[in-house]
């Protein structure tokens, strides 16, 4: 028996292996084995202690906390001439060769910062659209291009890696993340993460950890279990450590189990360091210190410290090691892990400088792949995609698409040369409203499907006008709807609607001509009460500085759309573990304030799902997606066959059984556990095929996926275990059933 997978056009076929024992492929120039990293991270931590043994009293508190050298930062030091305008700048120690560490936000691509530094950089998709490619190579591919633009710009420490699961699609950083699932956002960030300190430049991972939702995002309280967390988010990160070896772990602002990320002795010192072993160094976000006991607690260096109330990793930590001798212990520790990172990706052995040359047409390539990769086919109605090129009259609305695609707002706001081609400012009096714009990147749809339909007739409406809109798509072949859901660190989306009446304007345009295409650039899902009155829908997400030849190449068919979802779709708010967003109803929005009194409490209750994350929740509780996680059409269709499991290992055939070449994103789900239902994505692998060609692939299953957290170490009990594989979590094929011996072990 075989079941129909629809999936697209790729380039390169990932592995999908236990972390552990992991083969990854090529990478950049510059790129390791994950093996190889830890294995140069250990070798760091020796040198590191040398180096540390040689250090000052005065010294030993130099790495221990910078500043953000902006000049809208009130009440800040005076910027040192060697730093970039960026986030971050910590000054160096010359006498011991240790240089200073300046810093960007980059999950993206290297930050806009509002312009300051008069400087453009290539944007990649979003984290999401990124991820949707399930494809680690475009991961890798995107950090290595961020991390060459950010040497030639003089950074040297990237604040990337964005990780979080996507437990709220409320959440406003939806963007910024990967999936709602720890082993492909594990996978994807460790690629990311290799990427970028293949230029010898540290990367971080952030933000750790259960960094849910914005809205109250300085205190809101993250409650869960143990055993859930180590499941799910942890695991997220654990496997995304392994897999990219990142320098830096940074600690996110809300509190875990009633305690700050960033003051969190459980999350940094018995997770991360005992147990994962890890040598790298814990940052703190942008005024996410409480306090000088936050060191005790596993921090190791203070970010922005102009942002806290005081420089506690400076004279305060001084003090306190010359009185103390676990402090003076911590101190030394806090040293030694900054500079192994420092070593481990040879950052001082390559030093950075401003003014270095970029090639933006070769990076834009990589951009404009990634986002092909990632745009996913929702809806096609017979055939109404791919456009025809003879196509005589098209009609394109809304969107602003004769100028360009939208980018999400933040700190990782990210824009070309030249800056945005339009720009929708926040009102507000926050000197940080400036990263939160609502900047659309220099790209054109318009412009792109002009090139693709070179003999017909476009035409735009901006859709501000509803009654304007219908009359040109009455008049049109086709009627293209860009519908766009704009969404920024520091605010969550009320609701999961279009706004400014956009679903409206798609239902009255869909009624007016029945070959309406939806093009959305969203930071996440949507509800779509029109969808049954359209032709088809593309997610394009935040497709980043080449999205409009992108969008333009999928929607005439020079590429056939591959992405696949790796968010659930909800059908309704109502099937969300938490319907109501915490918070959203008593809480102002505030991008980078504290509490709005120091009593101020909130709790986001975790419990309610535990590890049961997007789509693990919909199989718990019986809930249908509006598109379920993993979903995703094509131009071609794609069948799999001879799904086997022996111990860890799965294997399976894909055959392309249409008339183009695609590429074929095969999932493996275990579906139950001694017959009790439990669904959990454990492999996927992406393959390109030519029509009619078939390909066996192999997947290695991380048995940490089959098991739970128990005791302080994972439990695998013996017993039965159901597999199947399906073109998503909620179309699968036949149920593969082995027995397994049980085990127990430690990370």
């Amino acid at each position: 028996m075989k079941h129909s997978l629809s999936l697209s056009a790729a380039i390169v076929a990932i592995a999908i292996a236990a972390p552990a024992a992991a083969k990854p492929a090529a990478g950049p120039a510059g790129a390791t084995s994950p093996q190889a990293a830890a294995a140069a991270m250990d070798a760091a931590s020796t040198r590191a202690a040398q180096t540390v043994a040689k250090m000052t009293v005065d010294e030993k508190t130099v790495l221990t906390h910078g500043i953000m050298p902006l000049p809208f930062v009130e009440n800040g030091p005076p910027i040192p001439a060697e730093a970039v305008p960026g986030a971050g700048y910590v000054p160096g120690i010359p006498r011991l060769a240790i240089p200073a560490l300046t810093e960007s936000d980059a999950s993206l691509g290297v930050a806009y910062v509002g312009g300051l530094r008069k400087d453009g950089a290539t944007g990649l998709p979003s984290g999401v659209a990124q991820a949707a490619s399930w494809n680690p190579e475009v991961l890798r591919s995107g950090g290595a291009m961020i991390g060459s633009e950010a040497r030639a710009k003089g950074f040297n420490v990237l604040l990337a890696g964005g990780t979080n699961l996507m437990r709220d699609p409320r959440n406003g950083r939806t963007f910024e993340y990967l999936s709602e699932d720890p082993l492909l956002s594990g996978m994807l960030v460790g690629a990311a993460i290799s990427g970028i300190q293949s230029n010898h430049i540290i990367s971080t991972i952030k933000h750790y950890a259960l960094n849910g939702q914005e809205t109250a995002r300085q205190f809101v309280d993250s409650r869960i279990s143990e055993s859930a967390a180590r499941e799910s988010d942890l695991l997220a990160f654990q496997i995304g450590i392994e897999q990219g070896q990142p320098g830096s772990v940074m600690c996110s602002y809300n509190q875990i189990n009633g305690h700050h990320g960033c003051d969190n002795d459980w999350t940094l010192n018995q997770v991360l360091k005992r147990d994962w072993r890890w040598k790298g160094f814990v940052m703190s976000d942008w005024g996410a210190l409480t306090g000088l006991d936050n060191a005790l607690h596993g921090l190791d260096q203070q970010s922005g410290a102009q942002l806290d109330k005081a420089v506690w990793l400076g004279e305060p930590l001084k003090d306190a090691a010359a009185k103390d001798p676990a402090y003076a212990a911590r101190r030394d520790d806090m040293n030694r892990r900054v500079l192994t990172a420092i070593y481990a990706t040879g950052l001082d052995r390559n030093p950075v400088a401003p003014g270095g040359k970029i090639d933006f047409a070769k990076n834009g390539d990589v951009a404009e792949e990634a986002a092909k990769q990632g745009i996913v086919l929702l809806r096609n109605t017979d055939g109404a995609l791919p456009l025809a090129k003879s196509a005589k009259r098209i009609a394109v609305i809304g969107g602003y698409a004769d100028g360009g695609v939208l980018s999400g707002g933040g700190s990782s706001q990210v824009q070309g040369e030249g800056g945005p081609v339009a720009s929708i400012p926040v009102v507000s009096d926050s000197p940080f409203a400036a990263l939160m714009a609502q900047n659309f990147q220099r790209s054109s749809p318009m412009k792109a499907i002009k090139a693709q339909a070179p003999n017909a007739v476009v035409t735009f409406r901006d859709g501000r006008y509803i009654a304007e809109a219908v009359e040109q798509a009455k008049q049109a072949d086709v009627a293209i709807v860009f519908a766009t859901q704009w969404a920024t660190e520091g605010l969550d989306q009320p609701d999961l609607s279009l706004p400014n009446g956009q679903d409206a304007l798609i239902a009255a345009v869909a009624a007016a001509n029945p070959h309406t295409i939806v093009v959305l650039e969203t930071g996440g899902p949507v509800m779509m009460p029109w969808l049954d009155k359209t032709a088809a829908v593309i997610e394009a997400w935040f497709p980043g500085a080449r999205g409009g030849p992108a969008i333009a190449s999928v929607l005439f068919g020079e590429t056939n759309p591959g992405g696949h979802l790796p968010i659930t779709f909800p059908a309704s708010l109502a099937d969300l573990p938490r319907p109501h967003l915490d918070g959203s109803d008593t809480l102002e929005p505030n991008f980078m304030g504290g509490p709005p009194t120091p009593d101020a409490k909130l709790s986001a209750d975790y419990t309610v799902e535990g590890s049961d994350v997007g789509y693990r929740w919909n199989a718990r509780t019986g809930h249908k997606a509006l598109f379920p996680f993993g979903f995703g059409l094509s131009y071609t269709s794609f069948a799999s066959s001879g799904l086997a499991v022996a111990g860890t290992a799965a294997s399976l055939t894909v055959k392309n059984t249409g008339q183009r070449a695609g590429a074929a994103v095969a999932q493996v789900y275990l579906v139950s556990r001694g017959g009790k239902a439990s669904q959990r994505l454990v492999g996927f692998r992406r393959v390109e095929l030519a029509p009619g060609a078939s390909q066996k692939l192999s997947m290695a299953i991380d048995p940490r996926l089959l098991a739970d957290w128990t005791n302080d170490g994972w439990s695998m009990p013996a017993g039965s275990y159901s597999f199947a594989s399906g073109s998503d979590a909620e179309h699968l094929g036949p149920v593969v059933t082995v027995r397994m011996p049980g085990k127990t072990w430690k990370d």
